[in-house]
Formats: C-alpha cells, sequence, structure tokens
C-alpha cells in the first residue's frame, strides 16, 4: 500500500498544471486502455468498521474546527477605528478589540474575570473559553451587554466587573441604531417602534399596521419563526436611518390575499396545525412592498408615491437592503425588480413629499443582477444626489459604471474587462476613487480567488491592492479608511492583517494555527480545473481523496452538488475545516470526493451564470459528467461507481442527476428538494426559470423541470429525505416525487425528519445514515451497525 498525493500529479493547485496532467494522462490511458482497465480493480471492503467512522468525524466540522485557532476574523465594528471579534481558539473563544488607529491588538475584556462574574451572579458556572453568547454591545463608558444562548439579556460593568441580569425581556435582535446611537428602531406587532438607547424607553412610530401588512417586518414565515418567538427572538427590523438620525425609510410589507401553505407539528395526541402566507410561481397575488418614511421624533409617517413592488426573499435576492439616503437626509433611493426578474430600476424618493421618479431601468433577455450572491447592492449615489455607480452585467461580465443620477445616462465604465466586480466596498468622494473586490482579474491565478482592488471612478487603471496570490476576504471600516483582509487556500492556514487605503498592510490582526489538524492527518483537497461539456469552458473544483490508496485500484466516487444559479457547491476557494460536502470525512470512509462549480452557477461570466435559463432541470449536470470522465484519466476514479448527494437545491439536483442520467450515478441520497419549482418560492422559479405559462392541453411551462415526472427513469439507489416542518421547501415536493416513484413501480427509501425546519442537513443522525447508503449501496460494504454520531 502506499501514500497517493492529494496535490495531484505535480503538487500544484492550479488549473493550468492539472490541464497539462490530464492531457498527459490521457494520452496515455487512450494508448493502454485495455492494459489498464485489466489492471485496475474497485476499492469494495466486506466492510467498514466503527473505528473507521470514529476516524472520519474527526473531521466532521465541529470537531475540525476544534483543532485550529485563528481561522475567522470577522469585525464588528464599534466605531471609524474600532473593532471586535469572537476568535476561535483551542479549547473555546475569545473575544478580541482591535483599535486600527493605535494599531493595538488586545482582549475586548478580562475573560476570567467576566466568567467569575457571571458564575457569581447567576446560578451556572463558567469558564473563561466558554462564555455563553456570541455578541456584544458596547454600553456607557464601561460596560458590555450581551444575550446569553438562553435568550437572557446581562449588562456588565468591566471596571468592577460585576454583572446584572438577568432579564428575559424579548430581544429585538439586531436592532438599527441610528448614527449618533441615541435610537435604535425595531418592529413589533407589525409596526414601527423606537427605543431610547440610554433609558430604555420605547414609543410606537406606526399605529395603523395589521395582520399581513406590517411595517419593518419580515416575510411572513412558519416554523422557524415559532421556535425563535419561543426562545424570545425577534427579528431585525427592515429599515435605514438618513445620515442625521432624523428619519428612518421602511417598509409596509403586504401579504394580504397571499395563499397559504399548511404544515403539522408532531405532537401527543392531536398534531398542531401552521399555516403561513407563501406565494408560488404563477400566483396572481404575491407579496408586494411600499415606501415609507418616519420622523423618528414625531412619528410622521410618509408613503412613497410609487406603486407597489414585489416582495423579496433571502440574500442574494433581496433589494431592500440597497436602500440609500442622500448626504442630507432629503431623498431616498431604493433599487427594486421587476416580477420576471429581468428589469431593475433605480428610484428616487422625496422623503418630504413622497415623490418618485424612476432613475434608470436596467433591462435583460434573462434576469437582471445588482451583484452576484453578496449584499449590498452594487450601487452607490454620491455627490448629495448628483451622481450614482451602478453594477451591470450588460457588456458580458459583472462591472462598474458611472451614472449621471438627474438624467440616468452613462458618464463612463469604471471597470471594464473579461473578469468581474464582487463587491462594491466603499466610495472615496474626495479623491473620486473606488474600492471593491473582484475575481478572474489576474493572470495565472485561480480565477475564483476575490482580491481587492482600487479604481478612478472617472475611469483608468486599477489597482491590485491585495498582491497575495490567495483567496481574500474583506471587511471595510465605516469611514472606508481600513481594510480587514483574511487571505488563505484551502492547502494553507489565514492570515488576517489590516491594511490601509494603498493596500499596505500596517499590522497582522490574527495568524491562524492548524497545526493540530494536520497532525490529526488533515490535508487539503485537490484543486482541479477540467472542460464542461461543451469541451471548451473550464470549469473548477476539488476533490478529496482517501488518505491511502492501492496501486491499481480505483475507488467509489461521491459527488456533493449544489447547482446555483445563486451560489454553487463550494462558493470560495479559501480554506474551511466545514466544506460543504463534508468532502474530508467521506475521503478517510474511502471515498474519493469531488465538488464542482459547473455551469450556472456564479462568479464568472452572464453567459456562464446564465446558462440552464428556463431549464432548470440542467442543473449543469451534464458538466458534473464531463469532469469526472476527465479526472478518471488522472485519479484512481471508478467512473462505474458514481454518487452524489445534496440538501435543498442539491436535493432537487441531486435526484434529478439519478433519474435523467441513471446509468452514470448508481446512488443518490437527496434531502428537502425543491423538486418542482410550482411548489417553491415565486421569484425563485420565476428568476432562474421564467414566468409561468399554461397550455391549452393543461400543461406549463414549468413541467419540463418537475423530478416527479421522470420517476420511472430510476435504476439505482435513491434515499429522500425532509423536515417535517420545513417552511421554506415544503415536504409536499419530496411527496410527489415518492408518490410518483410508487406509482412506476420502483424501489426507494425515505427518511423523514418530524418537526424539523430547512436546517437539518448537518444533524448527526442523518450525516451517519448518508455514510451507511453510500458505504452500502456504492462502496458495496458493511457499515457498522448503528454507530452514533456526537455533536457538542
Amino acid at each position: 500500500m502506499r501514500r497517493f498525493s492529494r496535490f495531484g500529479p505535480s503538487a500544484a493547485t492550479l488549473a493550468v498544471a492539472l490541464a497539462v496532467a490530464l492531457a498527459a494522462a490521457l494520452a496515455a490511458a487512450l494508448a493502454a486502455a485495455p492494459e489498464a482497465a485489466a489492471q485496475s480493480r474497485p476499492h469494495a471492503p466486506e466492510s467498514v468498521s466503527a473505528s473507521e467512522y470514529a476516524r472520519a468525524e474527526q473531521f466532521v466540522p465541529w470537531n475540525a474546527e476544534k483543532l485550529t485557532s485563528g481561522v475567522t476574523v470577522a469585525p464588528r465594528w464599534v466605531d471609524a477605528n474600532r473593532f471586535w471579534y469572537r476568535n476561535q481558539v483551542f479549547g473555546g473563544h475569545e473575544f478580541i478589540m482591535i483599535d486600527a488607529a493605535a494599531r493595538t491588538r488586545r482582549p475586548a475584556f478580562d475573560h476570567d474575570r467576566l466568567a467569575a462574574a457571571l458564575s457569581e451572579a447567576s446560578t451556572e458556572n463558567y469558564e473563561a473559553t466558554a462564555l455563553p453568547f456570541e455578541d456584544i454591545e458596547l454600553v456607557g463608558s464601561g460596560g458590555i451587554r450581551f444575550w446569553t444562548d438562553t435568550h437572557e439579556r446581562w449588562d456588565c460593568d468591566l471596571g468592577s466587573y460585576r454583572c446584572a441580569g438577568p432579564d428575559s425581556v424579548a430581544r429585538a435582535t439586531h436592532e438599527i441604531d441610528s448614527p449618533d446611537g441615541t435610537l435604535a428602531v425595531f418592529s413589533r406587532d407589525e409596526n414601527l417602534w423606537v427605543r431610547d438607547t440610554d433609558s430604555d424607553e420605547e414609543r410606537q412610530l406606526s399605529t395603523d399596521g395589521e395582520a399581513h401588512w406590517g411595517y419593518g417586518v419580515a416575510p411572513e414565515g412558519c416554523c422557524q419563526e415559532i421556535t425563535n418567538r419561543r426562545r424570545g427572538f425577534m427579528p431585525p427590523p427592515v429599515a435605514e436611518w438618513s445620515p442625521a438620525g432624523r428619519r428612518i425609510a421602511t417598509h409596509r410589507y403586504d401579504e394580504r390575499g397571499v395563499e397559504e401553505l399548511h404544515l403539522l407539528e408532531a405532537a401527543t395526541g392531536r398534531p398542531i396545525l401552521h399555516s403561513y402566507r407563501y406565494a408560488l410561481p404563477g400566483d396572481s397575488i404575491v407579496p408586494t412592498w411600499e415606501l415609507y418614511m418616519f420622523d423618528a421624533e414625531t412619528g410622521a409617517s410618509v408613503r412613497a408615491d410609487y406603486d407597489p413592488v414585489p416582495g423579496y426573499f433571502g440574500g442574494a435576492d433581496t433589494t431592500w437592503h440597497a436602500a440609500q439616503w442622500t448626504s442630507d437626509g432629503d431623498r431616498v433611493y431604493v433599487s427594486h425588480h421587476s416580477r420576471d426578474f429581468r428589469n431593475q430600476t433605480l428610484v428616487e424618493v422625496d422623503a418630504a413629499t413622497g415623490a418618485s421618479r424612476k432613475v434608470v431601468v436596467e433591462s435583460g433577455d434573462t434576469w437582471v443582477e445588482l451583484n452576484q450572491l453578496r449584499t449590498p447592492y452594487n450601487w452607490r449615489v454620491l455627490g448629495n444626489g448628483n451622481e450614482f455607480v451602478w453594477f451591470s452585467e450588460r457588456e458580458g461580465w459583472g462591472h462598474l459604471y458611472l451614472h449621471d443620477l438627474a438624467t440616468g445616462q452613462m458618464k463612463n465604465r469604471i471597470t471594464q474587462g473579461s473578469w468581474l466586480v464582487v463587491q462594491l466596498l466603499w466610495v472615496d468622494e474626495s479623491a473620486r476613487q473606488v474600492y471593491f473586490t473582484g475575481v478572474g482579474r489576474e493572470p495565472g491565478r485561480d480565477p475564483y480567488n476575490h482580491h481587492l482592488y482600487r479604481a478612478s471612478l472617472d475611469g483608468g487603471d486599477v489597482t491590485l491592492l491585495s498582491p497575495e496570490d490567495m483567496h481574500h476576504e474583506i471587511s471595510v471600516s465605516p469611514d472606508g479608511r481600513h481594510f480587514v483582509d483574511t487571505y488563505s487556500l484551502r492547502s494553507s492556514a489565514p492570515v488576517t492583517v489590516l491594511r490601509d487605503r494603498s493596500g499596505r498592510a500596517v499590522m497582522t490582526v490574527e495568524e491562524a494555527d492548524i497545526s493540530p489538524l494536520l497532525e490529526a492527518g488533515w490535508e487539503p483537497p485537490v484543486r482541479f480545473s477540467a472542460k464542461a461539456r461543451d469541451g471548451v469552458t473550464d470549469v473548477y473544483g476539488y476533490l478529496w481523496l482517501p488518505a491511502t490508496m492501492e496501486e491499481g485500484t480505483v475507488y467509489p466516487v461521491i459527488d456533493y452538488i449544489y447547482p446555483g444559479p445563486q451560489i454553487g457547491p463550494i462558493r470560495t476557494p479559501g480554506f474551511t475545516t466545514g466544506p460543504r460536502g463534508q468532502g474530508h470525512a467521506l475521503a478517510e470512509l474511502g471515498f474519493i470526493t469531488f465538488a464542482v462549480d459547473a455551469l450556472g452557477t456564479p462568479y464568472r461570466s452572464k453567459a456562464f451564470h446564465e446558462s440552464y435559463y428556463g431549464d432548470m432541470r440542467d442543473n449543469g449536470i451534464a458538466d458534473h459528467i464531463s469532469a469526472l470522465k476527465a479526472l478518471a484519466l488522472a485519479y484512481p476514479v471508478d467512473i462505474d461507481r458514481v454518487g452524489i448527494f445534496g440538501h435543498s437545491g442539491g436535493g432537487f439536483s441531486s435526484t434529478d442527476a439519478i433519474l435523467s442520467y441513471p446509468d452514470f450515478f448508481k446512488v443518490a441520497v437527496s434531502g428537502a428538494g425543491n423538486h418542482d419549482q410550482r411548489g417553491y418560492h415565486f421569484p425563485w422559479g420565476e428568476k432562474y426559470h421564467g414566468l409561468l405559462e399554461r397550455n391549452p392541453d393543461g400543461t406549463d411551462s414549468f413541467d419540463s423541470q418537475a423530478n416527479q415526472n421522470i420517476a420511472a427513469n430510476l435504476k439505482g439507489k435513491l434515499l429522500l429525505h425532509y423536515g417535517s416542518l420545513d417552511d421554506n421547501v415544503h415536504p409536499n415536493m419530496t411527496l410527489l416525487v415518492a408518490d410518483a416513484l410508487i406509482e412506476a413501480n420502483r424501489t426507494f427509501d425515505m427518511l423523514v425528519f418530524p418537526n424539523r425546519n430547512h436546517g437539518y442537513a448537518r444533524e448527526p443522525y442523518l450525516m451517519r445514515r448518508t455514510w451507511d447508503y453510500f458505504v452500502e449501496h456504492l462502496m458495496g460494504a458493511e457499515p457498522p451497525v448503528d454507530y452514533k454520531l456526537v455533536q457538542p
């Protein structure tokens, strides 16, 4: 038995190196195909032991992260110079405060003294590295406020280290503070409220909010919302303060008339019925919102003179978070999409009168976006309403443009070329410069690595500010003077630095330590590129290889899929101990694990991203097949034993894969799948498949993508699972597939998670059952009986 390099033939992770290796392997394989076929043998042990499961369990996310320190820095800015972050350290967490101006790093408080003070004031005994909260608020001249994981509020004086609490009042989590911090806005009982942050006195601004037609509220949910309220958790409002803190822009969200979906909560005796409003593609009534402006002192309100626009759901499709005020607070700007997403409109509203006008309307043949994945949207109003920066894919790639605000006309290109602007971070109006992240600009580098850039608003050269040939996660300070940059690769530990506007690293914030992880046997996955189905387009992904592999042996492959279009299965090429798809753990069980950002996923050209618009059955699966066939020429991939799994969109596409390509995919584990977009949120299918059109014969334009319509194609082993209280992806879609499989007399397996919402994908029981299913049906071995994964 020999050690097989996880880094591929040349130990390189870049695409060019692997492309050369694949070409050489292809030539060799074609020359000696009969001999190679005779020599290769499948890896098929009779059983997989509990000790092998235990070894794999080392690398599930909650165990692997314990073997790292300083990996993630998520800055929470206190003011223009200071930020804190909760740092993962060996054995727990610590809170760190950074002063960017003074270039200092220190603990945010004395962890030992706070643990002692909290223990003395409560009935629990707390450790310094295991404090019962994740967020802190600085209050007064020397105190902090936090909510424990049981949603109790505590206030601690950091001079005397005395804590007062618990106060179990419901928390308006992530209230939005006014610019000077004296007020906080939140939504309660369908109305908008403000709270004096010193006295805690509350005032109600709106009074006519009613059920399904409230101010500042998020779209109605069901079961996760019920759980949150039971725990005393209240969601943040949908609102934006004017710069001086005089006015608040919010929406009134209208779900009246929207039809309901229903779920049953399992309970002793009678189950509990939960009903919630949820619009589907083709519905005549969908949620809408209207813009309102409130005076924070008087409560006086003004409604924008503008027709209601379609509602939203979820991060990348949320238009509201792009609301912006002029510096004088007299006008507010919002963007919104049309129902079919083929138009994006920027609207100007007079805050005193509500008078509104359309500044610019961007149109396209498919969906039009104002960013790819990241929020807020990539536009900014400049010069108190004279110009604006606008993101557009009008020329085939996502770039920034400068427009005149009075006319809406483009003045010049800020960026251009065959690469993509990812996130607009800051505009320095006095220097007329813009700071942003982008991908694919630097020749010879991984095209998915994010970098920090600066460009002139008036056009010209673009300057790279993050020189390291790695992936960079960037956060900007409130005044745009400081950038926190965490850079890494899957094969290298993260380093976090503070950069100034020139890109110079002026301070090291954190250097991660992953040595215990490496000592446990962890190795990074192989970065590869391969050709998509067209034989021309490059697609990129990772292979996780077993720790030891025998010469001449081929190994079963598990394909982890999330098809997009809003995200891919990999997302970014930076370091992580918890990759989606459990790559490291499955490799320890003897599988080669595979993930690829196929056609239809973001961070590439517009054509790449929209490749299967109107054909959601595509799911990029043909690119998975072409990449795996190419990789089988360079790695010990058993192309006759390919399994696939995924959750949500991955549940839809993994079932699609085994039904559409039944001779290639032999085993599928599919969870919480939106198997038919007619049963999913109306914006999803209408954005990516088009508006639902009904035909005279009773069929419609969405029939082509529904998994139940091809259930009879099943040849391999399929395990479907869902949560019975999933108010995101309703169980009805999985049940339709199950019913069609029964009608077609196909054998399949089903697993139900009672009273779970959508986010059950990493429950230990499901992970173990997924391992068992692939061990038994793809590897052909016996799994250990009832092995128990333990999550802290």
